[in-house]
């Protein structure tokens, strides 16, 4: 493997300077990486350009520097799969700013552009892939579709999942005291708030009994990520029928 010892120090200094200002200032769509301690490979993550085949696709190249760079142009190398008739089917490139129409004073960022620029305006003139160079002259529609096709295979972005709400929707056991942090699920078991509360008044008067009861049902309430106190969810289920019961008992003991 080439390391930075094989490209001379000039060339090293030249590469560390034009590195700076990608990093510091990326073209539209493309972002470079490099490993410090060998730049003679430079990779970059091209975005699919909007209104093309490649549109929503992201697409990693790199850019093979010989001992003899800039003397000599950089071998450009898809390394996502990619439909297009100026790659070939091993990835490689082929344009003419990385062949004769090359100069020592292009540099990274103008082989990049033009790169990117081949993903928009496609030469199937000078066609790598013979399949897609024909398919794009004689049936652009089929092509097109070839092309989108690759692209949702090979080199789609991830999506990003979304989070699930804090708050949900969940009963509460009114006899429990619940502690809900962000993030957790509140769903627990189905329990009523209070049930069947029940309460014997006896009537004195007359000798008979009545029985009155109270049913309190379950509800379903929305929880925020606090903790939450029982008193806070029985105080509504009191019932103050302890009052009716010792009127009832004095009215008794005054007949005695």
């Amino acid at each position: 493997m080439a390391t930075n010892e094989n490209l001379p120090p000039r060339v090293i200094k030249e590469l560390a300077r034009e590195l700076k200002s990608l990093d510091e200032s990326p073209p539209d769509d493309i972002r470079v990486s490099v490993n410090e301690d060998n730049f003679s490979t430079i990779f970059a993550d091209i975005d699919g350009p909007p209104g093309t085949p490649y549109e929503g696709g992201v697409f990693r190249m790199k850019l093979v520097l010989s001992q003899d760079f800039p003397q000599t142009p950089p071998k450009g190398y898809f390394m996502t799969k990619i439909f297009h008739p100026n790659i070939a089917k091993n990835g490689e490139i082929c344009v003419n700013t990385l062949k004769k129409d090359w100069k020592p004073t292009l540099g990274l960022r103008h082989v990049l552009l033009v790169v990117r620029c081949l993903l928009i305006e496609p030469f199937p003139e000078s066609a790598l892939n013979e399949e897609a160079g024909k398919m794009l002259m004689e049936d652009y529609e089929g092509y097109a579709k070839h092309a989108r096709l690759m692209t949702g295979i090979h080199a789609l972005k991830p999506k990003v999942r979304s989070k699930v709400a804090i708050g949900e929707s969940t009963t509460i056991n009114a006899s429990t005291t619940i502690n809900a942090g962000p993030g957790e699920s509140l769903s627990s078991q189905v329990v009523p708030l209070a049930s069947n509360v029940q309460h014997r008044d006896n009537n004195l008067d007359n000798g008979t009994g009545s029985n009155t009861e109270v049913h309190v049902f379950s509800t379903t309430a929305t929880m925020s990520p606090k903790r939450v106190e029982s008193s806070e969810l029985t105080s509504s289920a009191k019932v103050p029928l302890d009052k009716k019961k010792l009127e009832a008992r004095k009215k008794s003991l005054k007949r005695l």
